[in-house]
């Protein structure tokens, strides 16, 4: 066995040597050969801490050439999955990320290894330290790294943060993606580069395509909307989701999903976007499919009461169903919230239709109690979702917008305006019927 590592060492320096001639004389080819042969020498002799203190050794080498570094790290990355035990795997990858660390011609080699290596430590239980080890790199920087590797580097930087659950972080961090990117046309992206631009490597084999990534990249932003309970938000990651081909092509697929979106437009709280994405919904023709889900978003359009007691009982069963579905459960609060959204909707059913109401007829039509309907009305007029005024002692409910001078001039003239308009319509009319009526008597 001694004698196999005198032979080894002696082989290495003799590489050592050549190495050294070729750096001095400039010759990338021959460096680059030498310096790849004293990587395979090590790795077939199975002597795996000669290989890391090699490797960096040559790093460190004056004057070393970047192109036999590169090639130096390629070679032995592909020895990774080929060591023996994990220790031998963590300390090379550790090896290759320090000698590649600030070395801008091996960014890409350090990502990936950084990536292999918080995959090994998350496999370990350590999450807080794989989130840390990927937070490292800032891979939109890099220039000749391919697209798609990028944004799979980045969502698996965003899932280890929700995974850690540092959700500020992950707010940060999937901001470095533009869902633009997700809507552009791969085919038509194949430019030749220009002169002076660098090179982008194509992706490895097992990044997913743009349209998975564009899936993986929504339904984590789902998990962290999930977490504030951003319900809109959330809505609008599903339908996203639902408008990618491969999920539109597929029933089994786009059911569940179309399901989570009437659930969470429902669940949204009443205002512009909610309203559009609510009517865009209704003209889909697949809602057929679900016809219970089309009656409910019915139900919100149509500005009559609802009765939250007869609503339930219907959709019980509907809203349990969603944990056997893929996406699980709609959220711990997400029953408590939809109460709430039926009574918002009755209110403003209620202010459309009355400009004064008491607060027990109010109470009446919402089947809550005065307490409670004060508090909700309250809530919204807070919320700016609704104007009112209520004049407690009186007990009345006043919906009606208070205006100032110039509005309360505006409207007199208008109306004004409409009088004479009609008076002008009404004499011409008259005039015309006498002329008929003169010209016949003529006749």
């Amino acid at each position: 066995m001694e004698g196999d590592s005198t032979n080894l060492d002696a082989a290495i320096e003799s590489l050592l040597n050549v190495e050294k001639q070729m750096r001095l004389a400039g010759d990338v080819a021959g460096t680059r050969k030498a310096v790849i042969d004293i990587v395979e020498l090590c790795y077939k002799a199975g002597a795996w801490k000669t290989l890391n203190d090699q490797i960096v050794l040559l790093s460190k080498r004056r004057g070393q050439l970047k192109q036999a570094i590169t090639a130096m790290v390629q070679k032995a990355m592909e020895y990774i999955d080929l060591t023996p035990d994990m220790d031998t795997r963590i300390e090379l990858i550790k090896t290759l990320s320090s000698v590649s660390a600030g070395k801008i011609y091996v960014e890409i080699e350090r990502a990936r290894l950084i990536k292999r290596l918080a995959k090994i430590k998350e496999e370990q239980g350590k999450i807080d330290e794989a989130a840390d080890l990927m937070q490292e790199v800032a891979v939109e920087t890099f220039g000749s790294m391919a697209k798609t590797e990028k944004i799979a580097f980045i969502l698996e930087q965003v899932r280890l943060c929700l995974d850690r659950q540092d959700y500020v972080r992950a707010q940060i961090l999937s901001r470095k993606i533009s869902t633009r990117v997700f809507d552009a046309d791969p085919s038509k992206e194949k430019k030749k580069p220009k002169e002076g631009d660098s090179i982008v490597q194509d992706a490895p084999a097992e990044i997913p395509s743009l349209l998975e990534l564009k899936r993986i990249y929504y339904e984590l932003m789902i998990r962290y909307y999930s977490h504030n309970n951003e319900y809109l938000e959330i809505c609008r990651c599903y339908k996203a989701i639902y408008d990618i081909p491969a999920i539109k092509e597929d029933p089994a697929k786009w059911i569940p999903i179309l399901r989570k979106i009437c659930w969470y437009l429902v669940l949204a709280p009443h205002d512009p976007m909610q309203s559009s994405l609510l009517n865009a919904t209704l003209e889909d023709k697949n809602l057929s499919e679900i016809p219970n889900f089309r009656l409910l978003l019915k139900q919100l359009v149509t500005m009559e009461v609802i009765q939250w007691t007869s609503l339930w009982d219907f959709f019980k069963a509907e809203y349990e169903d969603e944990k056997n579905l893929p996406g699980g459960a709609l959220g711990d609060k997400a029953a408590g919230d939809l109460k709430l959204r039926i009574i918002e909707h009755n209110i403003l059913v209620v202010s459309k239709y009355y400009s004064r109401i008491t607060l027990k007829r109010l109470a009446d039509l919402l089947c809550l109690s005065l307490q409670e309907a004060e508090k909700h009305l309250s809530e919204m007029v807070n919320s700016k979702s609704l104007i009112a005024k209520i004049d407690r002692p009186m007990g009345v409910v006043s919906f009606r917008t208070a205006q100032d001078s110039n509005g309360v001039l505006n409207s007199w003239a208008t109306n004004l305006e409409k009088l004479l308009d009609l008076v002008e319509k009404s004499c011409h009319q008259i005039h015309k019927e006498t002329m008929i009526h003169k010209a016949v008597l003529k006749a």
